[in-house]
């Protein structure tokens, strides 16, 4: 199963590490957010190594539906609440930022760009769209209110972000990786300090930033409380719907929709990581009722890491950590994230003040509804009874019946039937 962007790019090739080696900044992860930091380490001259277990956007990057976009489902109205206008500010203008960057790099690079207006819609109540445009009022961006759109259902309304953008991921990726200082195929084992130890060499780095979706280290920063993991599916259909825009239902569990080229993809079926979801199912009796007459070209699923409080995690890995940092829980955006992320870290890195950096900080208040969620889960897939249980933090594995594979619902770690790893945070396999 591979999906429409593995299928349509040519993979650039990387050594992996051989021998010691000692740079200025180590990247460990290498989707977009890892190789997006590595190019503006270069461009700023500053020496860097990126380490990869496998192969640069091997993981989650591949599986994504590439819409660039500070459009992210209802939050602003959300972040207000949460953080005030101050910052609910700041997560905006972080996003625009991210988005003019990917217009500016993409206009040298062949990967499919287009302008696209982005639309969130609401089935049957839209006070909530209300809520939102109140909220985006307040911070003078420019949205509207849309009663229709070219979707094969009614909607009780929709927010319109205009000039947002799609793209091909890995084929920008190709472009922008070609001379930068990567090694593939070098899974960092342990960290001793700043030093990295890998299969077949260390890497000594004065400071270390941790790309690798779910952070893997435990022991500081408590992502194992601060975040969970959802699946998400796609189905690309041929002789579907133009519906020239990117959509999405405000509901957590409802459906997204894009073109790219003569491909209509079609996203949902959504659930926690270990749960029961609609999965491919549902994405497949929606296209025989609405789409009778389109053939399904490629399927694919992915899996996000959320936030308890809609906002990534991005900087200092801990208050007691020194020269570590890190980039996760991007929930379901990760490709504007990940340029978001880039852009702090690089400074960051650099003893730079970044103006974006608070409202992402890693430190913030964990003191969230979705917390009490995360360690109630935790604590009843501890008390399950099974032998299936997850290397990472004893948790009880699920079988996803759809994907034929062992789910942990804590922390989303997932293993192939015969027991290998496929996601983290885990980084052993599964002994059966």
């Amino acid at each position: 199963m591979k999906s429409l962007w593995e299928q349509t790019w040519a993979h650039p090739n990387f050594g992996r590490l051989e021998r010691d080696e000692t740079t200025g900044v180590l990247i460990i992860g290498g989707g977009m957010a890892g190789v997006l930091r590595a190019y503006f380490l270069q461009q700023a001259g500053i020496p860097y190594v990126l380490a990869e277990e496998k192969t640069i956007c091997s993981g989650i990057t591949k599986n994504t539906t590439a819409k660039l976009t500070s459009q992210h489902g209802l939050i602003y109205h959300k972040l207000i609440q949460t953080f005030g206008v101050d910052r609910a500010q700041q997560y905006l203008s972080a996003n625009e930022a991210a988005l003019q960057k990917y217009r500016e790099l993409c206009r040298h690079i062949d990967c499919d760009f287009e302008e696209k207006s982005a639309y969130v819609y609401a089935l049957h109540d839209k006070r909530k769209l209300e809520q939102e445009l109140a909220a985006l009022e307040k911070l003078h961006f420019c949205a509207e209110f849309v009663e229709h759109l070219p979707l094969p259902f009614s909607i009780a309304g929709a927010v319109k972000f205009p000039n947002q953008a799609q793209f091909h991921p890995l084929k920008f990726v190709s472009a922008i990786s070609k001379d930068l200082h990567i090694y593939e195929h070098t899974p960092v084992r342990e960290l001793i300090g700043t030093t990295a130890v890998a299969d077949r060499g260390r890497i000594r780095a004065k400071k270390i930033i941790v790309t690798t979706h779910f952070p893997f280290l435990n022991k500081r920063g408590s992502y194992f409380l601060k975040l969970y993991q959802r699946r998400s599916y796609v189905i690309a259909l041929e002789h579907a719907a133009n519906v020239d825009g990117m959509y999405i239902d405000e509901a957590e569990d409802g459906l997204s929709f894009r073109n790219h080229g003569n491909l209509l993809l079609v996203g949902g079926g959504g659930h926690r990581t270990g749960k029961q979801g609609g999965g491919w199912h549902e994405l497949r009796n929606f296209a025989a009722k609405h789409h009778p007459q389109a053939v399904e070209k490629y399927l694919w699923a992915t899996q996000d890491c959320m936030s308890l409080d809609g906002a990534p995690y991005i900087g200092p890995y801990s208050t007691s950590t020194s020269g570590l940092y890190v980039a996760t829980g991007f929930n379901k955006w990760g490709m504007t994230s990940s340029m978001v992320s880039a852009m702090i870290l690089s400074d960051l890195v650099q003893e730079k003040e970044h103006p974006f950096a608070e409202v992402f900080s890693p430190s913030r208040s964990i003191f969230r509804p979705q917390l009490v969620a995360n360690g109630w889960e935790a604590m009843v897939s501890m008390l399950t009874p099974t032998t299936r249980r997850c290397p990472h933090l004893g948790c009880a594995l699920k079988w996803n019946s759809q994907e034929h594979t062992w789910d942990c619902p804590c922390h989303g770690s997932r293993f192939e039937e015969g027991g290998k790893r496929i996601d983290g945070p885990t980084t052993g396999d599964l002994k059966l």
